[in-house]
């Protein structure tokens, strides 16, 4: 009897040749897209039940709306809201893309999951954990947004795409006849298109951001700013101020209303928190090691020595300062070409 995959389609190029290659590799495939909001392109679910009528297998569309809005645009907005920088995609993967997938997938008794992100899943002959790799092409790796994903759950995903790169994907759905073969990648987070982060903030909320003052660390008033949800840690562009130097969030203090500038030094660090850990390599952090870190997901990585600080907390010390390090992103560690753990920056 074939082994029985639930696939997550989006509509797009990546998912789509993901089910064609878990079919190919003799799994006995349902796909499946996610309803996550309600301004969702309907266009991609066309494209996705397109692609699945031509693979002949059946398709089911998932109305994940009050989930998608309770475990990751309330998120978002209070994170915002709280002085931090959300990452909504992270969120979105642990709690609606693997961990709502899975259990549809037990519903409709398949034993495994798959997605198109560019990821490697091996288990670990030794431990027998099942540990996330960075994928064959560098462009497109995605290990960085699953560094939360449980055992549980790692121990029944496959990750079709991990070996090959964006190219080979193309040319796979073209000789296929995929009705998305040419389709263009999605840049911003979905359920905000434009990147108008403070604008979606001010429409969901109905609250308009309050104005507060611009400092200096030490309290010294620049000038006024919009609202801090207009703001994130390491931003240069938008300020809107003129003080003979190149200017750098480097802070904001919600309970006070005000975003700290300071200049490029300022806004450099060699110290970086994280709490709400995960780890994958290793099963915890008990004395001081070396590591390589992302702290943002396009970051391409420095080394750092990771130590614990508390029962839920680790502290990185970077042998070179970084800079836009912002609370409420991701740090990843990994141990080579494997993701060690994570955490979220505080």
């Amino acid at each position: 009897m074939s082994k029985k995959a639930l696939i997550a389609m989006s509509g797009g190029v990546d998912s789509s040749v993901a089910a064609l290659l878990m079919k190919n590799a003799g799994y006995d495939c349902i796909g499946a897209m996610m309803r996550l909001w309600g301004g969702a392109n309907a266009q991609d679910e066309k494209d996705a039940a397109a692609v699945a009528k031509r693979l002949d297998i059946p398709f089911y569309t998932f109305d994940l709306q009050s989930e998608f809005q309770n475990r990751v645009i309330n998120k978002f907005i209070q994170t915002y809201e709280s002085g931090a920088t959300p990452n909504p995609c992270l969120d979105c993967n642990r709690y609606l893309k693997f961990g709502a997938l899975y259990e549809k997938a037990r519903e409709l008794g398949c034993e495994y999951i798959a997605t198109g992100h560019y990821v490697i899943c091996a288990q670990d002959k030794k431990s027998g954990k099942y540990l996330i790799k960075k994928a064959a092409d560098p462009a497109k790796d995605q290990s960085y947004v699953l560094y939360s994903l449980s055992q549980k759950i790692l121990s029944h995903c496959v990750f079709p795409l991990g070996t090959r790169t964006k190219s080979e994907i193309r040319a796979i759905a073209e000789e296929n006849g995929f009705v998305n073969s040419r389709k263009k990648e999605s840049q911003d987070i979905c359920f905000v298109p434009d990147g108008d982060y403070a604008g979606y903030l001010e429409r969901e909320t109905g609250r308009k951001a309050e104005e507060g003052n611009f400092v200096t660390a030490d309290g010294r008033i620049l000038g006024r700013h919009k609202g801090i949800i207009h703001y994130t840690v390491g931003q240069r562009k938008g300020l809107g101020l003129a003080l003979g130097y190149p200017a750098f969030v480097v802070e904001i203090r919600p309970k006070t209303n005000e975003v700290v500038i300071g200049s490029y030094e300022e806004s450099l660090t060699d110290t970086v928190r994280a709490d709400r850990l995960n780890f994958m390599s290793v099963d915890n952090i008990t004395s001081p090691v070396r590591a390589f870190a992302k702290v943002r997901y396009n970051h391409k990585g420095a080394w750092c020595t990771v130590e614990r600080t508390g029962e839920d907390e680790i502290t990185c010390h970077f042998e070179e300062p970084l800079r836009a390090v912002a609370p409420g992103q991701a740090l990843v560690l990994y141990d080579g070409e494997y993701v060690m753990g994570g955490g979220t920056i505080i």
